[in-house]
């Protein structure tokens, strides 16, 4: 078995280096040879990070067009939900109190409009299924976790009482470091996340606007999110592996629902918890607790002497009775 688990572990951190290629990112031209537009446009992607020729997708329930910006607009129509726009132009207007900023973004032809761009970007999303992904877990993930977790709780309250001494990670664990790998890493991960919306809040919005599952090619502290994240991947596949090994049944299921409701928390407790600074602090201790009660608890140090079943403790073995000292 424990051959099994240092493959498995060679096996990971192999499958963690060749996870993406080195990128150099986009060819720029010398800015000896900019136009003052260009040099414009260079700076307004430098804050805003999207700039001509830049693809969004409609998530509102709709968003109104003008064809003039500003006050002259004489005329509106409206892109729908779902629909594909493109930004044609930028203007500014200082004018304008409520948003200096206008946009022309264009669906097709003969679909083009003026907005300013809060309202465009309160109603849109890059059109890049990363940065959707991103929206849409930031929208939902609490109510989802929460239910999820209610299910599992339920389950597993119902279950106790048919059935003692039900497997659940950090508890009654399972001879396998995988889960509460899994553990860990989701509340680091987490941990991380909130840490990066505190003090990078631009590079996670640059990220937003242009995502990559390449960590090489990111910022540090961004690719080091990213590598956690692949890392969670490969890790939970092992765990999967490792525990269907390990249980059969009702029992595996009901594990790795319990373990998915564990890792849910850890996600909801550690990016809430480190917007307060208490999440780090936290970290610490439950690092210290998870391997505790995985190497104290969970982790089989002997062997019964009669029947050779693994065994967390001396004394009586639970499969054949014999007592080992």
């Amino acid at each position: 078995m424990y051959m099994r688990q240092i493959r498995n572990i060679i096996l990971i951190l192999g499958a963690f280096l060749l996870t993406a290629c080195y990128n150099h990112g986009p060819q720029t031209p010398d800015a000896w040879d900019l136009t003052e537009k260009q040099l414009d446009s260079i700076s307004f992607f430098t804050t805003h990070h999207y700039t001509q020729n830049y693809n969004f997708v409609v998530n509102a329930n709709s968003l109104p067009l003008s064809d003039q910006p500003g006050e002259m607009a004489f005329d509106t129509l409206y892109v729908e939900e779902g629909e594909r726009l493109v930004v044609a132009d930028i203007m500014t207007i200082s004018a304008d109190s409520i948003d200096s900023i206008w946009v022309k973004v264009a669906r097709d032809q003969m679909t083009q409009g003026w907005i300013r761009e809060s309202e465009m970007l309160a109603g849109v999303s890059p059109d890049d299924p990363i940065s959707q992904f991103i929206d849409f877990f930031s929208d939902t993930h609490l109510l989802v976790f929460l239910a999820f977790l209610v299910l599992v709780v339920v389950a597993y309250g119902l279950y106790r009482l048919n059935r003692h001494d039900a497997y659940i990670v950090h508890f009654n664990d399972i001879d396998s470091f995988y889960p509460t790998m899994l553990c860990l890493l989701v509340a680091s991960s987490a941990t991380l996340y909130a840490s990066i919306q505190m003090f990078g809040a631009e590079t996670w919005r640059h990220f937003y606007y242009h995502p990559s599952l390449n960590p090489f090619a990111l910022p540090w502290h961004l690719g080091l999110f990213m590598a956690s994240v692949w890392a969670i991947i490969i890790v939970a596949v092992a765990a999967l592996d490792d525990v269907l090994h390990h249980l059969n049944g009702a029992d595996a299921v009901l594990y790795l629902g319990g373990l998915a409701g564990v890792c849910a928390v850890d996600y909801v407790v550690f990016s809430v918890s480190t917007l307060y600074y208490i999440g780090y602090l936290l970290l610490i201790a439950y690092y210290a607790f998870a391997i505790h009660r995985y190497w104290h608890y969970a982790h089989c140090r002997y062997t019964c002497g009669h029947c050779g079943a693994l065994l967390t403790r001396k004394g009586r073995c639970p499969h054949c009775g014999t007592v080992n000292t």
